[in-house]
C-alpha cells in the first residue's frame, strides 16, 4: 500500500519597525534612541521586514508488509527575509543635540541598515526512514540529506551616513563628525555574500516495549557538514596580518567534522493504569548553523564590498581632514545627494574602486570563522511526571524539569585584542584590568566566530488541566527558566555580538550571565466555558516577570577597552567604610549607598560585580477575554460552520489605565541602568566614582511604560469552515 501527498505553501508577512535605535559606525552611539523623549526621526526612516516563504513537499508513505514500512520525503523551501522602505535612496543623517553627550536630536533619511539588506535561503531536504517491527521492538533506520544555499546582502550605510554635532552645524554646512558609505567594487550596486553547504545524517533508533508498563527508546545519530569554497576568495592583505601567530584565510570555510549523538528516553507507567507516568530522556542534539555570521566573512572580507568609515582619526590616516565634507551633503551635478556622488568623492580621496585577490585590501574590520569551528551542540536531559488525580472528573497534574549543558556553543572573539593577563589593574576591591592607551591603534579588528564550552540552562514547570464538567475546561501552568550564556549573538553584524555586551575585562573575557532573551518567570491560566447553543467563553490570565532586563553599569569606559559597557562593582558597606571603594565626595557616597540599600538586586549582590542582563522588570498581570459563536448548517453531506469571534486583549486596562502595563527603567536614570561614573584613579591607584544627580535613596527604579503596545485592544473576526 502506498500513499502519496503533495503540498505547496506561500506566506508573506510584513512587519513595520521604527528606525534603528542608536547603532552606527565610527563613533560612540547615543545613550538615547533615535525615537525617544530626547529625539525624533521622520516617518520615511522607518522600515519593514518582509518575510516571504515558498515551500513544496512530496511525501510517499509505503507499507510493504505488516512489519515493514517506509517514508520518503522531499521538501524544498525558499525563504526570503527582505527589508522594505518607503524612502528614496537618500543618506541617513544623525543630527546630535550639540551638548557633547552623544545625544541624538533629529534623524532622517533611508534607514542606515536597510539598503540592499536581504537574506535569501534555498533549502532542499531528502529523507528516507525505514521502520521494521520485530516483536516488542520498533526499529527505524534513516538517512537525511540537506542542501542549503544562503545569500546575504548587507550594506550598512549603503546610501551614505552623516553625523553632525548640532543642528547649527548641519544647517550652516559645518564638517560632519562622521561620514560612512558601503559600496560594491567595480560599480556593482547589489553585492552579496553566498554560503553553500551540504549536511548528511544517518540515524538508527529502537523503541523497545520491555513490558506493558515500560518503554525504552534509544538511538544513535551521525551527522557531517560539507562546505563549498567556490564562492570565496582569499584576501592576501588580510591573510598577511599576524594575530599572535594566527592568520585569517577568507577563502576557506571550516573543514567538515563528524558529530556523534547518542540519545535515550523512557516512559514508565508506574502503577500500570496510566494514572502515574514517569518519563524522561537524555541525549546530544545539534543546533542550526548561525548562517548570518557565516555570511559576514565574505561580506566583510574586503572582496565583495568596501565599507568606508570616516571620522577625524581615520581621515588623518588617509591624509585628509573632515573639512573635505564641509559645505553640506555631497551632491551630484543636479544638487541631489546620491550614492554615486558620495562614492565618487571617496574615489577622489583614494578609496578603492576594484579589488584583486593577490593584492587584497584591509577593510575597517574583519569578520571570519575559526577554521576549527564546530556546529552548535548541546546535551539535553529532561524528567517529568504525569499524575491523573483521582477525582470525579478529568484532572491531570504534570511536573517537568529540563537541563541543558553547552558542548559547542557559539561566541565571537576579537583576535586584535591582546590578553589582559599582563595588564595593570586598579587597586581596591574593584580591581578590573586597565587597557593601555592606544592598545588598538593601527590594528584592524578581527571578529572571529568561535566555539565555547561555557553555558547551561534549566527550566522547571508545573501545570494542571481539568474539566470539572463537560462544558468547562481549566488549565494553569507556571514555568521558571534560567539560561546562562556568554553572548546571545545579538544583531546580524559580527561586531555587535560583543561590542555592546557588558564586560569587566573587555569583550574577549565576557563572563557567564543570564540570557538577555529569557523571561525567568511566567504563569498562564485559562478557563473556557461552552454551552449547547454553540457559545464559547474564555478568560485567559498571563503573568510574567522580566519584560525588560538591564545591567547596572558605569556611565563611561573605566577599563579603557573602547566600549562604555562596564558593569559596576557593588561595594559592601564595610568596603566603603574602610575606603576600599572610593567616591569623589561624601554626597556621592551617601546617595549611591542609599540607592543600593533600597534596591533588592543591588542589596543582595553587594561585594560582587553586577551580572549582565540580571536586573528584571517587575511582574506584569494581564487578562484577555474571548467570545465565539458558531453558526452551523448543512447542505447535503457537507457541513458548514461560520464562527464569529469577539476578543478583548488586556481587558483590565480597559477599566484602569494602570492595569496590565509593564514597567520599564525610570527615564530619570536613563535608557540604560548607568548609575555610577568613573572619575579617574587617585594617587593610590584606586578608582574614584561619582553618583549621577538622579540617583539617591528615593529614586524609583521602575516606572510604567505607557506605550501603545501596553493598551487594551479589541478585535472582531469571522472564520468559515467546511468539510
Amino acid at each position: 500500500m502506498h500513499h502519496l501527498s503533495f503540498r505547496y505553501n506561500y506566506t508573506k508577512n510584513r512587519n513595520w519597525n521604527p528606525t534603528n535605535a542608536s547603532s552606527m559606525d565610527g563613533g560612540t552611539r547615543s545613550a538615547y534612541g533615535r525615537f525617544s523623549q530626547m529625539s525624533m526621526s521622520y516617518a520615511n526612516s522607518m522600515y519593514a521586514l518582509d518575510n516571504l516563504v515558498h515551500s513544496f513537499s512530496l511525501d510517499l508513505n509505503s507499507r510493504f508488509t505488516e512489519n515493514l514500512s517506509n517514508q520518503f520525503l522531499v521538501t524544498y523551501s525558499k525563504l526570503d527575509d527582505v527589508r522594505f522602505t518607503n524612502s528614496a535612496d537618500f543618506p541617513f543623517i544623525d543630527i546630535m543635540d550639540g551638548t557633547g553627550t552623544n545625544t541624538a536630536y533629529i534623524s532622517l533619511g533611508k534607514e542606515l541598515f536597510t539598503h540592499n539588506n536581504a537574506v535569501r535561503n534555498n533549502i532542499w531536504n531528502i529523507k528516507d526512514d525505514v521502520t521494521y517491527y520485530a516483536g516488542n521492538h520498533k526499529i527505524m533506520l534513516g538517512a537525511k540529506f540537506e542542501h542549503q544555499m544562503a545569500l546575504n546582502s548587507y550594506m550598512r550605510n549603503g546610501t551614505g551616513y552623516y553625523r553632525y554635532y548640532s543642528l547649527d552645524d548641519f544647517l550652516n554646512g559645518a564638517a560632519p563628525e562622521i561620514v560612512n558609505l558601503t559600496y560594491g567594487y567595480d560599480g556593482k550596486s547589489d553585492p552579496a555574500a553566498k554560503v553553500s553547504f551540504n549536511t548528511l545524517g544517518i540515524y538508527l533508533q529502537d523503541e523497545w516495549s520491555i513490558n506493558p508498563r515500560f518503554k525504552l527508546t534509544y538511538g544513535l545519530r551521525f551527522d557531517d557538514m560539507f562546505f563549498s569554497n567556490a564562492d570565496l576568495m582569499t584576501n592576501k592583505a588580510i591573510y598577511d596580518l599576524d594575530y599572535d601567530g594566527r592568520h585569517i584565510d577568507t577563502g576557506k570555510w571550516p573543514s567538515s567534522n563528524l558529530t556523534v549523538a547518542p540519545r535515550v528516553g523512557f516512559v514508565w507507567d508506574i502503577l500500570g493504569d496510566k494514572t502515574l507516568k514517569l518519563r524522561g530522556g537524555s541525549g546530544i542534539f545539534q543546533g542550526r548553523l548561525p548562517l548570518v555570521f557565516f555570511t559576514n566573512m565574505p561580506t566583510n572580507s574586503g572582496m565583495v564590498q568596501y565599507q568606508a568609515i570616516i571620522n577625524a582619526a581615520n581621515a588623518a590616516k588617509k591624509g585628509f581632514t573632515m573639512e573635505e565634507f564641509a559645505g553640506g551633503l555631497v551632491t551630484n551635478e543636479n544638487g541631489y545627494p546620491t550614492i554615486d556622488a558620495l562614492q565618487n568623492k571617496l574615489f577622489e580621496l583614494g578609496y578603492p574602486k576594484t579589488i584583486r585577490p593577490e593584492d587584497g585590501t584591509l577593510p575597517s574590520q574583519i569578520s571570519a570563522v575559526d577554521p576549527d569551528f564546530k556546529m552548535p551542540e548541546v546535551w539535553k536531559t529532561s524528567l517529568a511526571i504525569d499524575y491523573v488525580v483521582p477525582v470525579g472528573f478529568p484532572m491531570t497534574i504534570t511536573a517537568e524539569g529540563i537541563f541543558n549543558k553547552t558542548i559547542y556553543g557559539v561566541t565571537m572573539q576579537d583576535w586584535s585584542i591582546p590578553d589582559v593577563g599582563g595588564f595593570a589593574r586598579f587597586n581596591g576591591v574593584d580591581n578590573r584590568p586597565i587597557f593601555p592607551t592606544g592598545y588598538n591603534k593601527d590594528v584592524v579588528p578581527a571578529y572571529v566566530l568561535s566555539n565555547t564550552h561555557k553555558g547551561y540552562g534549566w527550566s522547571a514547570s508545573l501545570s494542571a488541566y481539568a474539566s470539572p464538567t463537560k462544558n468547562i475546561d481549566i488549565m494553569a501552568a507556571y514555568t521558571h527558566t534560567c539560561s546562562k550564556e556568554l553572548t546571545g549573538m545579538p544583531g546580524s553584524n559580527a561586531s555587535s555580538t560583543i561590542a555592546y555586551l557588558p564586560s569587566v575585562e573587555g569583550p574577549n573575557n565576557i563572563k557567564l550571565h543570564n540570557s538577555q532573551y529569557v523571561e525567568p518567570d511566567r504563569v498562564i491560566a485559562q478557563i473556557t466555558a461552552h454551552d449547547n447553543s454553540h457559545n464559547h467563553f474564555s478568560l485567559i490570565y498571563e503573568g510574567w516577570r522580566g519584560s525588560y532586563n538591564y545591567t547596572y553599569m558605569l556611565q563611561n569606559d573605566m577599563n579603557g577597552d573602547g566600549q562604555a559597557y562596564d558593569p559596576i562593582f557593588i561595594p559592601t558597606d564595610e568596603q566603603v567604610e574602610k575606603n576600599q571603594f572610593r567616591f569623589k565626595t561624601a554626597d556621592d557616597r551617601d546617595r549611591f549607598m542609599a540607592y543600593v540599600h533600597n534596591n533588592s538586586y543591588l542589596k543582595n549582590h553587594q561585594g560582587e560585580y553586577a551580572e549582565a542582563y540580571s536586573v528584571y522588570s517587575p511582574w506584569v498581570h494581564r487578562f484577555d477575554f474571548s467570545y465565539k459563536h458558531d453558526f452551523v448548517f448543512n447542505t447535503g453531506a457537507c457541513k458548514h460552520m461560520l464562527t464569529l469571534s469577539f476578543d478583548i486583549k488586556n481587558v483590565g486596562n480597559l477599566f484602569n489605565s494602570s492595569w496590565g502595563v509593564a514597567k520599564t527603567l525610570n527615564p530619570a536614570i536613563g535608557t540604560e541602568a548607568k548609575i555610577l561614573k568613573y572619575e579617574g584613579a587617585d594617587a593610590d591607584g584606586y578608582a574614584v566614582f561619582s553618583t549621577p544627580s538622579s540617583i539617591n535613596g528615593s529614586t524609583k527604579t521602575w516606572t510604567a511604560n505607557h506605550a501603545i503596545g501596553q493598551c487594551w485592544y479589541m478585535s472582531i473576526g469571522i472564520k468559515y469552515t467546511f468539510n
